[in-house]
């Protein structure tokens, strides 16, 4: 998805997907952001994956409350190793305040998913943040893309880069014809895609 932004998209404060190969010496992190004030951040490293999101108009965000806090149990039983990145800079606002209504993580020896006992989390916006990335389908993407940036999209073109297959001047016009695979070069090294 973040590929596909970035060929559908040149102005990167306006992509939806971000992804950074390079988020740390040892992690690279799955980014969104929709311009409207929710977001979400999956980080992977050798440990296993961290993902927090957050919907701006749930009731459990840090500013639905007079002290701006986290939602009680949200970070209950994280793993020591992604204690840092409950803290991280990049996943609060400029006065600290952690910017998260839902929270989940999984270690690489892990079988399942977890997250803290949180209680009375009937809207912290998983389900919405998550729907896209959780849903292997190019059709679901198409969807998404053609409405958020409106234009029609080549499906065949799209499929290619869920494939993970080199991206081709054909497949970049295709999508894109104000784009050329040459200027791409840089930040397609940054997401890590393959190239071939």
């Amino acid at each position: 998805m973040a590929v596909l932004d970035l060929v559908l998209c040149v102005e990167p404060p306006f992509r939806y997907h971000v992804f950074d190969a390079r988020w740390s010496e040892t992690e690279e992190a799955a980014l969104m952001d929709n311009g409207s004030g929710d977001a979400y951040s999956v980080v992977f490293s050798p440990d296993g994956a961290y993902a927090r999101g957050f919907d701006h108009e749930s009731s459990m965000s840090p500013y639905g409350n007079e002290f701006g806090h986290t939602w009680p149990g949200m970070f209950d039983g994280l793993p020591e190793e992604f204690h840092e990145l409950m803290d991280e800079s990049a996943f609060a606002d400029e006065d600290g305040r952690r910017l998260v209504t839902t929270c989940f993580w999984r270690r690489t020896e892990d079988a399942a998913w977890s997250c803290g006992p949180v209680k009375d989390a009937t809207d912290d916006g998983a389900e919405d943040l998550f729907e896209l990335l959780a849903d292997p389908r190019p059709e679901v993407y198409l969807t998404f893309a053609e409405e958020y940036f409106e234009r029609a999209l080549d499906l065949e073109a799209v499929r290619h880069v869920y494939a993970l297959m080199p991206l081709t001047e054909y497949v970049v016009t295709s999508l894109n014809p104000e784009r050329r695979l040459a200027d791409l070069t840089d930040e397609i090294a940054e997401i890590g895609y393959p190239r071939g």
